[in-house]
């Protein structure tokens, strides 16, 4: 046996055995979340790097499994990662406490990285709509049923009316705007750090009056009557947040609303996983409710705060059925290894929500309070 290598009775295996045991996951197990180790590597790997070393492994088809998001929810619910610390999380963790690694200068990588990967995949996965956030189930049947509503939740939170200017703070492929305005009847101005998403949402904006800009949020200025953020304040940064807030503050009237709508986590940290960082989202971060409460303390006064985090698993598991059926017929960039990251980062959100260690916030903010209260659309 070569060296570094590890049977299944050998010293490595019985303390990934060990691990894995609080979460009823198996080594060579029958059952449909159980491992299969298809090279001995894999021990030696995952105990050193952790969830990276566990992704890449996947990846490179080191193991197998016929129920992934089943096998990573059991590992989140267990909290394995807290219980076996590794080097990459921890310099993670370090580099994050050193850097801002949402600085202005690199507020672009997310975009050139993840969301300017092809109009193509995103088309094929995210349905009739290019909507890239958790959808709102609450009596939606399908995908597309749940982002319409999701939209129109957004609006009559805002509780816009016509003839209000809209600020739009990572508009993605524009599909939120374009809804607002023929809809609701506003005119408004999005920003994205993505060419590709601006250069789709200005075709499909075409003719509205919208207007799509390519660049960072510290950019933005003008005044608006409302303002609202889908699935971006994970790549703002906890060093950012205030600086965040501030923006919008500044763009609104006394008696503008703000909807904030972002993935969260119940414990407060600098850093995102260091796997997802290297593959999926760099330099992002998901907010804890003290993190966000603490910015927003002196600039906003929370209206409302709307948790339905067990939705984006059913939004994930529509994505991933869509894009499963459609790898045959993208371009053949979307490779082999490609298919099986993409498979572990829709798998791992999946699980991310399903255990409950992720939410899913839509916070209706107001710079000073809404005279006679704030009744929120359900």
């Amino acid at each position: 046996m070569d060296a570094g290598r590890d049977t299944l009775d050998g010293p490595l295996a019985r303390r990934v055995a060990g691990l894995l045991a609080p979460a009823d996951v198996r080594l060579d197990g029958a059952r449909a979340w159980d491992f299969r180790i298809l090279d001995r590597r894999f021990f030696a790997r995952v105990l050193a790097q952790g969830s990276l070393g566990l992704g890449e492994s996947y990846m490179d088809g080191w193991w197998e499994t016929d129920d992934l998001d089943g096998l990573l929810y059991r590992l989140l619910k267990s909290r394995i990662d807290e219980r076996a610390p590794d080097l990459p999380t921890l310099w993670a963790a370090i580099r994050a406490r050193l850097l801002n690694l949402q600085s202005r200068r690199r507020s672009f990588e997310v975009g050139r990285r993840h969301y300017d990967l092809g109009n193509e995949l995103y088309q094929a996965m995210l349905g009739r709509r290019l909507v890239y956030s958790c959808g709102y189930w609450r009596q939606a049947r399908d995908l597309d049923a749940a982002q319409e509503a999701k939209l129109d939740l957004v609006c009559r939170k805002l509780l816009l009316e016509p003839g209000m200017r809209v600020l739009d703070i990572g508009c993605g492929w524009g599909e939120a705007l374009k809804f607002a305005a023929k809809r609701y009847g506003v005119s408004g101005v999005g920003v994205t750090v993505s060419r590709e998403q601006a250069e789709y949402a200005r075709r499909l904006c075409d003719g509205l009056p919208v207007e799509i800009l390519l660049c960072d949020y510290r950019e933005v200025s003008g005044r608006f009557d409302r303002a609202f953020s889908i699935g971006m304040f994970e790549h703002v940064g906890v060093r950012n947040y205030v600086t965040y807030f501030d923006v919008v503050r500044r763009c609104l009237p006394p008696d503008g609303l703000f909807l904030l709508h972002t993935i969260g986590t119940e414990r407060s940290t600098r850093h995102t996983d260091p796997w997802i960082a290297r593959y999926i989202f760099p330099n992002s971060m998901l907010p804890s409710a003290a993190q966000i409460a603490r910015a927003v303390e002196g600039r906003f006064v929370i209206e409302d705060w709307h948790n339905f985090g067990p939705d984006y698993d059913r939004t994930l598991q529509a994505w991933r059925a869509n894009i499963e059926a459609a790898w045959d017929r993208l371009p053949p960039r979307y490779d082999e290894r490609f298919r099986r990251m993409w498979r572990y980062y829709l798998a791992s959100a999946m699980a991310l929500f399903r255990c409950r260690r992720g939410q899913l916030w839509q916070l209706a903010l107001s710079p000073e309070g809404v005279a006679g209260g704030y009744v929120a659309a359900r």
